[in-house]
C-alpha cells in the first residue's frame, strides 16, 4: 500500500488514479499529523509526502517517520530549490519530485524506489569488516556492536561500495548502479548520502576502513 499525503484533493486524486492504474493500493491523507497517525496504525510500503501540509509540514512528518521506520519516502513539492531537495534527502527522504510532474515519471520513481528497497536474490549477502556488518537480506547495518538505522538507499550505497572495496566510482556510476537508469535526480544526491553515512560511521578509519573521497573522481570504500 502507498500512502499519499497531499492537501490538494485534485493532485491527490490524480496521483491515486495513476498508481491504481499500475496495480497499487493507495490510501490518502490531507494533514501531516493525520498521516503520522495513519502510518502508525497501518504502515505503508512507501509514502508520497507533500511538504506544505496543515497540522505538520512534510519536513516534520518525514522526521517523525524516520524515528520509527525506514520505509521509502518520496517528497513532493512545488519548490525546485536545491536547498529544499538537499534538506529532504538529509532528513531521510529517498527521492524528491517537483510539481507539476508527469504521471509516468512519478510512477517510474515509485517503482524504482520500491524495487531498490526490496530484497532480491542478488542482495542476500552479508559483508563483514572490522566493527562493521552489512546485511542486505535483513537490511541491517551493525557498527561497533550496535544497529545503525539507515534508510534503504543509504544501506545500498554502503553495500555497493563495500562490495567493491578499494575501487573508485564516480557519482554518475553510483547513481546508475544504486538508483538505476530510471532515476531522475542529480549527482548531489550521492553527496548527501555519503555525508550521512560518514556521520553514522564515525571512527571507521581507526578500524582499517573508510568511505574516502577521491577528489575530482568520486568515492571508494577503502580497506587498508
Amino acid at each position: 500500500m502507498i500512502l499519499v499525503v497531499d492537501d490538494d484533493p485534485n493532485i491527490a486524486q490524480l496521483v491515486k488514479l495513476y498508481l491504481e492504474k499500475e496495480g497499487f493500493k493507495v490510501s490518502l491523507e490531507t494533514r501531516g499529523d493525520d498521516a503520522v497517525a495513519a502510518f502508525q496504525k497501518n504502515p505503508p510500503s512507501l509514502m508520497l509526502l507533500d511538504i506544505m501540509l496543515p497540522g505538520m509540514d512534510g519536513w516534520q512528518v518525514c522526521r517523525a517517520i524516520r524515528q520509527i521506520s525506514n520505509i521509502p519516502i518520496i517528497m513532493l513539492s512545488a519548490k525546485d530549490e536545491t536547498f529544499d531537495k538537499v534538506l529532504g534527502l538529509e532528513l531521510g527522504a529517498d527521492d524528491y519530485v517537483t510539481k507539476p510532474f508527469e504521471g509516468k515519471e512519478l510512477v517510474a520513481r515509485v517503482k524504482a524506489v520500491l524495487r531498490r528497497a526490496g530484497t532480491g536474490e542478488s542482495e542476500k549477502d552479508t559483508l563483514s569488516f572490522p566493527g562493521l556488518t552489512i546485511s542486505q537480506e535483513k537490511y541491517e547495518v551493525h557498527f561497533q556492536g550496535k544497529v545503525v538505522e539507515m534508510p534503504p538507499k543509504e544501506l545500498e550505497v554502503l553495500y555497493f561500495l563495500a562490495a567493491h572495496q578499494n575501487r573508485v566510482f564516480t557519482r554518475e556510476q553510483l547513481l546508475e548502479q544504486v538508483w538505476g537508469f530510471d532515476f531522475f535526480g542529480d549527482s548531489r544526491t550521492v553527496d548527501v548520502h555519503i555525508k550521512r553515512l560518514r556521520e553514522k560511521l564515525q571512527g571507521s578509519e581507526a578500524l582499517g576502513w573508510q568511505i574516502r573521497t577521491v577528489w575530482g573522481v568520486g568515492y571508494k570504500f577503502e580497506v587498508k
